[in-house]
Formats: structure tokens, C-alpha cells, sequence
């Protein structure tokens, strides 16, 4: 089998459904071979009845419990039967043939990752692609508009190497995310792929960003109640600077994370925002 296209969910029923069917219609005329696996993350909505009822032919795993983005991942590249992997966010839009693109451009190339273009639904582009962090990334990231610079996170007009691409739209043969030892399961979410594609810079892979293959990617798929991302990034940051860099990295960046949460914690009492309050209330306490 040519291609393995995995959908990690949770509790996304709607885009899910969009997500299917723009995969089916990609790929209708298609004549590669692909099965598509949905691994579903205990949701309590109607995700498992409509994958049953609207794409049988869809490989349905039902996970006992939330087990994350990464583990859910590894699960469905275990059981995967294609040469190349394709990992989709549930809140993804394939746009016309950007699946053949992708594995156009990665067949029969070595070492390799790719990604495509994430699009927001009215057409911009996301930057969702970047650099590995560097203390400099990290404050501007957190205290400046790193993104508006380009500095973190950026979109390119053409093909190019990069160091990671989002993890909402991410190609690489089998053999290679075996390679490279899987997602980090102790990553719940947020970070993984950097994590992953950190690793796979060290054994000698690039990995591209290849604007001809656009997705829209609405980014709001599986990550839970408003505070969650926040939540989710410091505990990512300390655990990618805590895994890969040194102990006085791993100090400087804590210290940022601290000052950037309690300045949150005193501005949102300032302005009565007890949501801030509460993210950065519980962002602090993973420090």
C-alpha cells in the first residue's frame, strides 16, 4: 500500500466529518493505494457513529480513554500498512489534489519529512512552520511578536527546507517515523512534532515545507477548554528544553515562563479577566 493517512480525534464530530470527506474527495481520482485511520480518543459526541455510518471504509480505532495526540499517533503508524504516513489534524480541509502533491514531492526521496501549506478558512496563510528554539525564539515567542517577525514561526511562498513543520499536516515514509522512535508519549500535546522532528534532524533528515500542497486547518480541533493550549505549550517547553538542552537553558527558560505567567496572573486581575487568571493560574503550577 502506497499511503497511510492517520486522524487522531477527540470530540470533534463536525470537523471530522469535513475532514473525511475532503480526504475521499482529494484523493477520489486518485491511483494510489491509501487506507485512512481514524484513531478516536474516547469522544463523547457522535465522531465513532458517523465514521461508522457515512465511511465504512474508514479503519476506526476507539481508544478506551484520551490518550493524546502522540501516543494516538504512534498507535495508527503501529498498525499502518503504507510505505509513507501522512498524519492530519481532524480540523483539516484537504484542498483539491495537495495529498498527491505531498506524496509526490516526498516518494522515493530519503531522509525526508514534509508538510504543506496551512491555510485559515478565509484563505491567509498560517505560519506554521519555523526554526528549532533558541532562547532569543523563546522570548520573543512569549513577550514580543515573534510570528509577525518571522523570528518563531513563519509561511513560505516556495519549497524549502525548514527546521519543523506543524503537526496538523505532517508526511515521512513509515520506516522513517520508525527511525526516528516515534512521538514522545510523554508529551500529551503541543510539541511532539517539534520534539520529533528535533530528533530527526540529529540522525541527518530534512525536512520541507511544500506550499503547491495547501490544507485550511481551522485550529479548532482536539485540544479542550480555552486555557488548555496555554497549559499545554509551558509544559511542552520545559519538557523539549528539559529532554535536549542544558541546565542553565532550562533555568533561563523557566524563568521566562514565570515572569510571562505572573505578568498574565496581575494584568488579568487588573482588567477583571478571571480566564486569564485561571490559565496562567494552572500554567504557573507546571513550573
Amino acid at each position: 500500500m502506497d499511503l497511510s493517512i492517520i486522524i487522531p480525534s477527540f470530540n470533534t464530530s463536525a470537523l471530522l466529518e469535513r475532514c473525511l470527506t475532503s480526504v475521499f474527495m482529494s484523493l477520489k481520482e486518485s491511483k494510489m493505494s491509501f487506507e485512512v485511520i481514524v484513531e478516536d480518543n474516547a469522544s463523547t459526541d457522535s465522531s465513532v457513529q458517523i465514521v461508522k455510518k457515512k465511511y465504512p471504509q474508514v479503519h476506526l480505532v476507539r481508544n478506551s480513554s484520551n490518550i493524546g495526540y502522540g501516543k494516538a499517533n504512534n498507535h495508527g503508524i503501529h498498525i499502518a500498512k503504507g510505505a509513507y504516513i501522512l498524519l492530519l489534524n481532524s480540523d483539516i480541509v484537504v484542498q483539491y489534489d495537495a495529498i498527491e502533491a505531498l506524496y509526490r514531492f516526498i516518494k522515493d526521496k530519503e531522509k525526508v519529512f514534509a508538510g504543506g501549506k496551512l491555510l485559515n478558512e478565509d484563505g491567509s496563510a498560517q505560519s506554521s512552520c519555523g526554526p528549532f528554539f533558541t532562547l532569543p525564539r523563546v522570548f520573543l515567542m512569549l513577550f514580543g511578536r515573534g510570528d509577525y517577525w518571522g523570528a518563531t514561526r513563519y509561511s513560505p511562498r516556495h519549497t524549502r527546507v525548514v527546521d519543523w513543520v506543524s503537526g496538523a499536516c505532517l508526511i515521512g515514509k513509515a520506516s522513517s517515523f520508525s527511525a526516528v522512535g516515534l512521538f514522545d508519549e510523554h508529551i500529551f500535546m503541543y510539541m511532539e512534532e517539534i520534539d520529533l522532528l528535533y530528533r530527526a534532524a540529529k540522525h541527518g533528515y530534512r525536512t520541507y515545507v511544500v506550499p503547491q500542497a495547501s490544507f485550511v486547518h481551522t485550529g479548532a480541533g482536539s485540544s479542550g477548554s480555552r486555557r488548555t493550549p496555554v497549559v499545554n505549550i509551558f509544559r511542552g517547553l520545559v519538557y523539549f528544553y528539559t529532554k535536549h538542552r542544558s541546565l542553565g537553558e532550562q533555568w533561563v527558560v523557566n524563568m521566562m515562563l514565570r515572569v510571562k505567567a505572573l505578568a498574565a496572573i496581575i494584568l488579568g486581575r487588573m482588567i477583571g479577566k478571571p480566564m486569564l487568571v485561571q490559565t496562567y493560574e494552572e500554567a504557573l503550577r507546571v513550573l
